[in-house]
C-alpha cells in the first residue's frame, strides 16, 4: 500500500467516524466537534491529489465550513446563556439571534438553498470517491440537526420547509441547464437536500435513498468518456454503464419499483398544502435533468476489455448500491397504489416530454457569479439576515 493511499483511507475512516458522531450527538457542543472534525477530514480528501486546483478548492471548502461553524458556535453559546443547557431542546427558549446563527451554520454546512452554492465546484473538482462521499453522506451531517431541531421546536418547522422548497426549485432549475456531468449531479444534490428538509418528519428515508442513488451516479458518471453532456449526446457509451445510469436516474426521478419512488411519494404525502405545487414542479425539473442521462445512445463494445481489479471493485460497489435502491422499497410499501404510481409516471413523462421539446437543444449557460469565493461569504451575511427575520416573525 502506497503512503498516499494509506493516508486517503485513514482520512476516510476519520470522516466516517466523525459523521457517525454527528448523527448520534444529542447536544450542540458534541455536534460542533463532530462537524469540525468531519470538515477537516473532508478538506484533506478534497485536496488529496495535491494539485494547485484541488488544494484551492479544498481550502475554499474549509473556509466556508469553518466560517459557518463559527456562527454556529456563537449561537450555541447564546443558547447556553439563556437556558443553561447545550441540548437541542434548549433552542425553544433561546433568543432569536441564537436560532438564526445556529441555523445559518447548519444551512451552509448542509448545502441548503443558496448557502449550498459551494457544492458544484467542490464536488466537481474532487476525486470521484470523495464526490460520492460528500454528496451521499457528508452534507447530510448538516441536514440532520436541522431536521431534529424542527421536530423538537414546532415553531421552526415552517422555516425549514420554506428553505426546503427554495432549495428544491433552485437546484433543479440550475441542474437542467448544466452541461458538466459532475456539476449537474452536485446541483441536483442541492435540489434533493431541499426534498429532505421540505418534510422533516420523513426526512430520514429520503436522505437514505438519496445517499445511495447519488453515490451510484457519481461513481458511474466517472466511467463516462467525457464530462460534457453535449459531447456524450454525440457518441454512444458502453451499454453496461448506460444501464446503471438509467436505473439510478429513474430512481432519483421517482419512477416506481425503485426506492426513489417510495421516498418521493412519502415526502409528497407529508407536505403542507402550500408546498405541493412547488415540489411537484421541482420533481418535473429533476426528471428533465436526468433525461439527459436516460436518452444517451449506447452500444455493446465489440471486444470486451479484460476486467482490472479497479473495475471489479467499481462494479461490486455499483451492484450493491443498485441492490439497495430496490431493497429500500420495503421501508414504505403503502406507496404502491395505482394513484401514486400513475402520478409518478405522469411526472416523469412530463419531464421527458419537456426535455425533448424544449431543453434538449437549449444552450443557455447560467452565470456562476454566486459560486465565487467572495460571493459565498457575502451570501452567508444575507442568509443570516434572512434567517433572523424569519425567526423573529
Amino acid at each position: 500500500v502506497q503512503r498516499e493511499t494509506a493516508f486517503f483511507y485513514a482520512q476516510t475512516i476519520i470522516l466516517h467516524g466523525s459523521l457517525n458522531a454527528a448523527f448520534v450527538g444529542s447536544d450542540f457542543v458534541s455536534l460542533y466537534v463532530a462537524l469540525e472534525v468531519s470538515g477537516i477530514a473532508a478538506f484533506l480528501l478534497i485536496a488529496y491529489p495535491r494539485t494547485d486546483r484541488s488544494i484551492w478548492v479544498g481550502l475554499r471548502y474549509l473556509f466556508a465550513s469553518n466560517t459557518a461553524m463559527l456562527f454556529y458556535l456563537v449561537g450555541a453559546v447564546l443558547v447556553y446563556q439563556s437556558s443553561y443547557t447545550f441540548s437541542f431542546a434548549g433552542l425553544s427558549k433561546a433568543p432569536t439571534e441564537a436560532v438564526a446563527l445556529i441555523f445559518l451554520g447548519l444551512l451552509v454546512k448542509g448545502g441548503v438553498f443558496i448557502s449550498g452554492l459551494w457544492l458544484p465546484l467542490t464536488h466537481s473538482e474532487s476525486e470521484t470517491p470523495v464526490s460520492a462521499l460528500m454528496s451521499g453522506i457528508v452534507v447530510k451531517a448538516g441536514i440532520y440537526p436541522l431536521v431534529r431541531c424542527a421536530l423538537i421546536v414546532e415553531e421552526l418547522d415552517p422555516i425549514i420547509r420554506i428553505f426546503g422548497v427554495g432549495a428544491a426549485l433552485l437546484g433543479a432549475s440550475c441542474a437542467i441547464f448544466e452541461r458538466d456531468t459532475k456539476r449537474m449531479l452536485a446541483l441536483s444534490t442541492v435540489s434533493q437536500l431541499g426534498w429532505i428538509v421540505a418534510a422533516p418528519s420523513v426526512a430520514g428515508f429520503y436522505a437514505l435513498t438519496h445517499g445511495v442513488v447519488k453515490s451510484a451516479l457519481f461513481l458511474t458518471a466517472s466511467a463516462l468518456p467525457s464530462r460534457d453532456l453535449k459531447q456524450l449526446q454525440q457518441q454512444p457509451i458502453d451499454r453496461s454503464i448506460w444501464i446503471v445510469l438509467v436505473i439510478a436516474s429513474l430512481s432519483i426521478s421517482g419512477f416506481p419499483l425503485l426506492s426513489g419512488f417510495a421516498a418521493k411519494t412519502l415526502t409528497l404525502k407529508n407536505l403542507l398544502p402550500w408546498q405541493e405545487i412547488a415540489m411537484n414542479v421541482a420533481a418535473v425539473g429533476t426528471a428533465i435533468a436526468y433525461a439527459r442521462f436516460i436518452f444517451l445512445r449506447s452500444q455493446t463494445p465489440e471486444k470486451p476489455k479484460e476486467k482490472s481489479p479497479e473495475q471489479l471493485g467499481f462494479w461490486m460497489a455499483v451492484i450493491l448500491l443498485l441492490g439497495g435502491l430496490v431493497a429500500a422499497n420495503i421501508a414504505y410499501l403503502p406507496a404502491y397504489t395505482l394513484a401514486n404510481g400513475a402520478k409518478a409516471i405522469a411526472i416523469v413523462a412530463v419531464g421527458w416530454l419537456a426535455y425533448w421539446l424544449v431543453f434538449q437543444k437549449t444552450l443557455l449557460k447560467l452565470p456562476r457569479m454566486l459560486e465565487e469565493f467572495d460571493h459565498l461569504v457575502g451570501t452567508m451575511s444575507l442568509m443570516l439576515i434572512l434567517v433572523f427575520w424569519m425567526v423573529w416573525l
